[in-house]
């Protein structure tokens, strides 16, 4: 980047932190209701989805075999029952739908297949769970 263009952006930020409304009550309302919202976030979603995501992806990471999930996410393994077992599992395992990557992560992981594996990924997301 050259000098003129980053000095254009120190101004830039400057102006804009110079003329920030923080006398007006609407803004203080923003920060105030966007805190909230931090809050909300990190009390229901992080504890209740993201903690128990990380404990089922170590929970099959330490106790299903590798041999287990080759069984059934393999390469040699029928496609049909392969894919259909990952997204059925997926469906019943997923707390929410952004908490599927570490539950994808412990199966791929195992010697689960890429295709298996990225069925028992999306299997969550396509249920719809995890909406409010």
């Amino acid at each position: 980047m050259k000098e003129g263009k980053k000095f254009f952006c120190i101004i830039t930020a400057f102006w804009v932190c110079f003329y920030l409304a923080v006398e007006s009550l609407r803004f203080t309302n923003a920060l105030w209701e966007a805190s909230a919202l931090v809050k909300w976030y990190a009390r229901e979603h992080v504890l209740l989805c993201f903690v128990p995501a990380f404990f089922i992806a170590g929970a099959i990471s330490v106790f299903v075999s590798q041999a287990s999930v080759m069984k059934y996410f393999g390469a040699k393994v029928n496609k049909i029952f392969s894919y259909s077992v990952a997204a059925v599992s997926g469906t019943i395992l997923a707390v929410c739908s952004c908490t599927g990557l570490p539950l994808f992560s412990g199966i791929y992981k195992r010697g689960a297949g890429l295709g298996p594996a990225v069925a028992f990924l999306y299997s969550g997301s396509a249920s719809g769970q995890g909406r409010a």
